[in-house]
């Protein structure tokens, strides 16, 4: 994609997050298998962070990792291109006392060499497949360095080109969506509050030889592998037992071929040579 078309794209993404911003936890906090994926995503970057570290999170949304890990003492410095999720992600900074841990700067992960604050961090974070509304991770990841102090890390949560669960969709007739990942060598389009955008999918090996020169690959984890996706509504409160032996069984098998690398997402962490 030229350079034109990508910014066009990534402003059209930020227009479409801006307009769902305002009813964005509200549709997705009380969503209990997205309480599992954020305690998974959590859960190794606790691994792995050190106490009082300061982290740089790309495209933060309303904030809820950002206060989340400023409760646990951190600094974060939370960035946006969405102007919508900054004013939200704001308000609750102002909302629970936490203006002295918790940073705000609207700036494209496309523009990370424009940042007023340019560290140095101990950790980069990004959450839920951001970054996949750019055809240009390689081009990113190739700006972390600079921003981290030696030995730093990066926790990225992606979206590889193919979902087990999503192919099953095709069981149900909805074709379009189980093989929507196949065919995104040019941007597969996505759309949100009637806004479209297109997004791009990678593969654990796709970032590793990106991350290759600049990073050790510390750990590769698939999420929503075995547990249903998100998208699959109000499946835990309807089956909590089955829902429960699936976090089990995912647990088990996150970090093992093929279930790291099927899920609807996999979470990647990297530490800076």
């Amino acid at each position: 994609m030229s350079e034109a078309a990508s910014i066009s794209n990534e402003q059209d993404a930020a227009n479409a997050f801006s307009k769902q911003s305002v009813i964005f936890d509200e549709i997705y906090s009380p969503n209990k298998i997205i309480q599992y994926k954020r305690e998974r995503v959590r859960a190794v970057v606790n691994k792995y962070i050190a106490p009082n570290s300061r982290i740089l999170e790309l495209n933060a949304g309303t904030g809820e990792d950002a206060i989340y890990f400023a409760q646990q003492g951190h600094s974060v410095h939370a960035t946006d291109i969405a102007n919508g999720m900054l004013n939200e992600l704001t308000k609750k900074v102002t909302q629970k006392g936490l203006t002295n841990k918790i940073s705000v700067e609207q700036c494209s992960y496309t523009s990370l060499n424009e940042l007023k604050d340019k560290g140095p961090y101990q950790f980069i974070f990004s959450n839920f497949a951001g970054l996949n509304c750019t055809d240009q991770l390689e081009q990113i990841m190739d700006s972390f360095p600079p921003l981290l102090v030696p030995g730093g890390i990066v926790t990225m949560v992606l979206l590889p080109p193919f979902c087990l669960w999503e192919l099953a969709l095709a069981l149900r007739g909805n074709f379009k969506a189980a093989f929507r990942r196949f065919n995104s060598k040019h941007g597969a389009q996505a759309h949100i509050e009637g806004q479209y955008f297109k997004c791009w999918y990678y593969t654990p090996s796709m970032v590793t030889k990106y991350a290759e020169s600049k990073f050790d690959v510390l750990r590769v984890e698939g999420l929503c592998t075995i547990v249903p996706p998100s998208y699959f509504e109000h499946f835990a409160d309807k089956h909590p037992k089955t829902f429960s032996w699936l976090k089990k069984a995912e647990e088990r098998n996150k970090s093992k071929w093929p279930w790291k690398n099927i899920g609807d997402y996999y979470i990647i962490t990297l530490r800076k040579k």
